[in-house]
């Protein structure tokens, strides 16, 4: 962890409305001080992040949020079982809240997390302040997992970057919609869809109605600059490949998320992995299958946006 005087300087440089990148568990994230909108919007501006993608709000405590958000039964048993951790939940924002409405995007909600990367609460208690923090990287570009690659990514838009080495999950968080009649799971992540169920019960799929109520939701996300071919079984001598388990043979580079098959370990690796990989000199990246259980929800969802066509501004 960096020496308690970065800590403080991150912290001061929040509070006066610059941008700090700094650790989670689950991937490096940009942060602005919530409750303030030049701020938050400096975020938009720094990414290149459509206005109306919100963004998830980062606390200390989760006391923090008692007059931002409205709790209910369940989102409190969740937040007592999970947090600190990679789950975020949607509630109903208080009409009185005092954060940025740029931070719902338009929303009647709000996305919220306490994340457990000792370096991220560290700064959080430092800053004394809820955080707007999305990922610390182009909008829909590969999320960063370590410095170099927010340094990489956005050069000097961040005022500072805390390094806290490489992330532990490596995933994003996943996300619990609690804000209507059903919980939904809008974004699987780092946390398993089974933990979940075990408390709520099966849970419903997010709707398509145009607009995302979390980050995560954009059909073309987390995208390298090459092409994805997902499921490969075979693999051509101008492809990358990134392997799981027993690896095809034939491809110019690669790099292994598990060669023992772990989806743990592949979580962790999967976007460090795309960053090598993502480089002139091959005509694409190759992806071999990998299951869709546990974390392989959240590996595979990734993996499908980052192939999807993509809007002629991130081509």
């Amino acid at each position: 962890m960096p020496p308690f005087p970065a800590i403080a300087e991150a912290a001061a440089l929040l509070r006066a409305g610059g941008l700090v990148a700094f650790p989670t568990e689950t991937v490096y994230g940009l942060g602005a001080d919530a409750a303030d909108d030049r701020a938050v919007a400096a975020i938009y501006a720094a990414k290149g992040r459509p206005s109306f993608n919100p963004l998830i709000v980062h606390v200390a405590e989760a006391g923090q949020l008692d007059e931002e958000v409205v709790w209910n039964p369940a989102a409190r048993r969740l937040a007592r079982r999970f947090w600190p951790g990679p789950l975020t939940l949607v509630l109903p924002r208080r009409p009185e809240s005092r954060l940025s409405l740029l931070c719902s995007a338009g929303l009647d909600s709000l996305a919220v997390r306490m994340p457990a990367h000792p370096l991220a609460r560290a700064l959080l208690q430092a800053a004394g302040r809820p955080l707007a923090a999305p990922s610390a990287n182009r909008s829909g570009r590969v999320s960063p997992t370590t410095a170099a690659h927010v340094r990489r990514e956005l050069g000097g838009r961040a005022a500072m970057i805390l390094d806290g080495g490489p992330c532990a999950i490596g995933l994003e968080s996943s996300v619990l919609d609690l804000s209507g009649a059903q919980p939904r799971l809008l974004r699987a992540g780092g946390l398993p869809r089974q933990a979940l169920e075990r408390e709520l019960g099966p849970l419903a799929s997010r709707i398509d109605n145009g607009q995302p109520l979390s980050p995560g939701q954009l059909p073309s996300h987390y995208a390298p600059s090459l092409p994805l071919r997902l499921n490969a079984r075979t693999v051509s001598p101008d492809e990358a490949l990134l392997a799981f388990g027993t690896a095809l043979s034939g491809a110019a580079d690669s790099e292994n998320l598990s060669p023992g098959g772990d989806l743990t370990e592949a979580a962790a690796r999967l976007f460090a992995a795309l960053h090598r990989l993502d480089r002139p000199g091959f005509a694409a990246i190759a992806v071999m299958p990998i299951p869709m259980e546990g974390l392989g929800e959240a590996i595979n969802d990734r993996l499908i946006r980052a192939a999807a066509p993509r809007p002629r501004s991130q081509s």
